[in-house]
């Protein structure tokens, strides 16, 4: 389907998006601009049928980011491999956002050190996650692979990050 050379992505694809757009985070003093091409059927993040449309799990933490990460890099040093994390302000630097993928089979566990930061309350907090790595959205169907608004997280302790994701935490600063 989707094509003669079309590919379906999986919850593992998502989650190599994600460590990827972490990686021109941490890069864009020499990175001005990466374009998602071929965006539709085929090798595409949006799959269609003759008489439905769906984004495929490629496109969720495309959608997550765009929507909600910061765009002012900020350089974050960790010993937490093969944990991927990265953080940024946003545009108008009121709030700081900070992203862990989640590549194992395991929960985890983190200590983030904001103390340079001064944070203003509980964070927001959007998971792209699942018990499958080879989970898939299928157009017509219901989403195998979406994300879903959690509850506000405390960041100045221990926080937690599910197997096989992504979690987006933004967080007022003063």
């Amino acid at each position: 389907g989707f094509g003669e050379l079309g590919t379906r992505y999986f919850l593992q694809d998502a989650l190599g998006i994600a460590a990827g757009l972490h990686e021109y985070f941490r890069n864009s003093d020499i990175m001005f601009m990466a374009n998602y091409a071929q965006t539709v059927n085929v090798i595409g993040c949006i799959k269609t049928t003759k008489t439905a449309a769906e984004f495929d799990s490629t496109g969720m933490p495309l959608m997550l980011y765009r929507q909600h990460f910061g765009t002012i890099p900020i350089a974050v040093e960790h010993q937490a491999a093969p944990l991927d994390i990265s953080a940024a302000l946003t545009k108008d630097k009121k709030a700081l956002t900070v992203a862990v993928v989640n590549p194992t089979k395991d929960a985890a566990q983190v200590r983030l050190n904001l103390s340079s930061i001064k944070l203003a309350g509980k964070a927001q907090t959007w998971v792209i996650a699942g018990d499958d790595p080879l989970a898939y959205n299928q157009p017509g169907e219901p989403r195998k692979v979406d994300i879903r608004e959690t509850g506000a997280t405390d960041l100045a302790g221990v926080v937690s990050v599910k197997p096989l994701s992504i979690t987006l935490w933004k967080v007022a600063v003063q």
